[in-house]
């Protein structure tokens, strides 16, 4: 059964809660996505395997709501202002993920000022992202442990990284490593010497 990667607040959910408009821009070029999410790091999860590395985490940003109307609502906004500045999906980005609409060209400074704006009335702005996310990813370490179960002795026997269980481990824990956390509290032996090998 293949696994939806869109973000739960876009299909049929409860609009009540808390939920952020977000603003992901690309580490290497002029563009960003613009969305909502009740869950931002696993948005990221979703589009990106190296999400860390393919997004600027220090210009990235989100706008606290109060609920998913509100920050579609906000979405929808800004998605109006910067029509002109739409662009296609990059093809890194998994496919499935949904939001092929949602990206911008040379919208960051604009985007920035409407931050700025927003935050002037009153929302919880996080800018820039990367220590929201260090602390939402420090919230699941336990689940690390969880992830890296799928690796079998073969696998942790390898030099190379060939499959799927493979790669989706070691970007688990290069994540970790990437926002300054220590993951080695929450591995087994085994995964932390296979990791290391492979630097």
């Amino acid at each position: 059964m293949p696994v939806d990667h869109r973000d739960p607040a876009t299909r049929a959910t409860q609009s009540r809660g808390r939920c952020h408009l977000y603003v992901f821009p690309c580490a290497y070029e002029d563009l960003l996505k613009l969305g909502f999410s009740r869950d931002p790091l696993m948005r990221l999860q979703q589009l990106h395997p190296r999400w860390f590395e393919f997004f600027d985490l220090d210009h990235g940003f989100l706008v606290e709501t109060e609920s998913v109307p509100d920050a579609r609502k906000l979405e929808l906004r800004y998605r109006r202002l910067l029509e002109d500045h739409n662009a296609p999906q990059p093809l890194t980005v998994r496919e499935d993920a949904g939001g092929a609409r949602e990206w911008f060209r040379g919208a960051q400074a604009l985007l920035e000022h409407a931050a700025i704006d927003l935050r002037e009335a009153g929302h919880v702005v996080h800018a820039p992202l990367r220590p929201w996310l260090r602390e939402a990813l420090a919230r699941r370490a336990e689940l690390l442990f969880q992830w890296t179960g799928a690796l079998t002795v073969e696998e942790l026997e390898a030099t190379t990284v060939t499959t799927h269980a493979q790669r989706t481990v070691r970007d688990a824990i290069d994540a970790f490593d990437a926002l300054g956390l220590d993951s080695d509290a929450w591995l087994p032996e085994a995964v932390r010497r296979w990791h290391r090998a492979l630097r």
